[in-house]
């Protein structure tokens, strides 16, 4: 009975271990190439894949670039912008505080224009009571003369002729000044057309040198200073005159304005020398 159950056992035990059988290549069946394809397949691919994402990196990149270049420029812009508007408000500043400046000195021109108002009304009031006395003076004349109030007055130290009243200055001046100096008394150099008043004028200025209102230097041509036309009278003139003299060493131009001469006749002179001058007006209604 023992020796059958050992048996039993060495049976069972060798039952459990098979050898293993070595694997026996097929003639046909071998693939040395594939081996090594698939040696070098895996790093292929995986260059491959980095190439890909290298260049998915750069393209990545260049838009960046791009991106970050465009924002650049908008942010150079915009600073530029800003410069802008910070200049237009530093502007805007200095006009709103120069307008300040023009009110403020506006309110003080008010008070200085309600002055000077102020002032131009009491010179209306002293030339209004200066002609009420001329009207008084002149009303008294004429009482005094027991002559018409239609004949007019002149101012004092005028002479009168007819309708007008003449000034006989005693002050030299240039032709420009006593032109001037006639404006300011409303009245203008001597004007002459009839021989009556060219008669009185000449008995006023014997033996004197008198301005007129006779000129060339305008235009070349001889007109009165109310800008009318002369017309040539010789017989008034001295002789050989006027003949434009250039001599005279008295800077530029020729002797372009008319004086009287001592002996009642005309003569051309340079207008810059100085020389006693007629004013002329007419006179004051009463």
């Amino acid at each position: 009975m023992m020796t059958d159950n050992h048996y039993d056992n060495e049976m069972d035990s060798s039952a459990l271990w098979i050898k293993d059988t070595p694997s026996v290549s097929r003639p046909g069946l071998s693939f040395p190439g594939l081996s090594r394809f698939r040696s070098w397949l895996f790093p292929a691919l995986t260059a491959v894949v980095l190439l890909i994402v290298i260049i998915a990196l750069g393209t990545s990149n260049a838009k960046t670039s791009n991106r970050l270049w465009t924002v650049d420029q908008t942010v150079s812009n915009m600073s530029d912008i800003i410069q802008s508007l910070n200049a237009s408000l530093q502007q805007a500043h200095e006009t709103a505080n120069e307008a300040k400046r023009l009110q403020f000195a506006v309110e003080n021109n008010k008070v200085q224009l309600a002055s000077v108002l102020d002032a131009l009304k009491q010179l209306s009031a002293l030339d209004s009571l200066s002609k009420a006395v001329a009207s008084l003076k002149c009303s008294l004349e004429h009482i005094i003369k027991n002559s018409s109030v239609v004949d007019g007055c002149c101012p004092l130290g005028w002479e009168k002729f007819e309708s007008d009243c003449f000034f006989f200055s005693k002050l030299s001046l240039s032709w420009n000044d006593s032109r001037d100096w006639c404006d300011k008394e409303d009245a203008h150099l001597l004007i002459v057309h009839t021989d009556k008043a060219w008669d009185f004028v000449i008995r006023e200025t014997a033996s004197q040198f008198f301005w007129v209102g006779l000129s060339d230097w305008r235009t070349g041509r001889w007109e009165w200073v109310n800008l009318t036309p002369y017309t040539m009278e010789r017989r008034r003139w001295a002789p050989g005159q006027p003949d434009n003299w250039n001599g005279h060493g008295l800077g530029p131009g020729g002797e372009d304005c008319a004086h009287l001469h001592f002996n009642g006749r005309l003569n051309d002179q340079h207008c810059s020398i100085k020389m006693r001058f007629i004013c002329q007006k007419h006179s004051l209604r009463v």
